[in-house]
């Protein structure tokens, strides 16, 4: 069906893009952040509801390019239900991977790991990880603006 794996990365990601889960309000949320990336004029923000140090439910809005939508949507449902040590190193793993296209086993990334190509497009890491930036923040309680650059 695919001629390669790149292929299906790119599917995987244009169909997040079209159609992104978790996008919308987030009722009942306690943390809040939003992030921005100038350069390419991405917007996200990210609504999260948690239940001690869990996340029990995880939504983002915004607009910007088909690697900031996908990367927010898949982002989202990675989260749901892990901890914010668990979040903060998944956040780690992802963002090795799209920087050098390596990241440890691909299986603890998921569908995460269809972003391994970005890092051949540097301007691109960016999009890539400021949905997780603004929801590291939002966790952190830190309502600030989050910019890449």
């Amino acid at each position: 069906m695919f001629d390669n794996l790149n292929d299906l990365y790119q599917q995987v990601i244009l169909d997040h893009s079209k159609a992104p889960r978790n996008f919308g309000e987030l009722p009942g949320a306690d943390h809040f952040a939003e992030g921005r990336n100038p350069l390419c004029g991405d917007q996200v923000s990210v609504a999260v509801k948690m239940q001690g140090d869990v996340i029990e439910d995880i939504r983002f809005k915004g607009s910007g390019c088909a690697i900031a939508k996908a990367s927010a949507s898949v982002m989202t449902t990675a989260l749901k239900g892990k901890t914010l040590n668990e979040a903060r190193t998944l956040f780690e793993k992802f963002h090795e991977l799209v920087l050098t296209g390596q990241a440890a086993p691909c299986a603890q990334l998921g569908k995460l790991s269809v972003f391994g190509g970005v890092h051949r497009y540097p301007a691109r890491v960016k999009c890539a990880i400021l949905a997780w930036h603004a929801a590291l923040a939002a966790m952190a309680g830190d309502q600030k603006k989050v910019s890449t650059e």
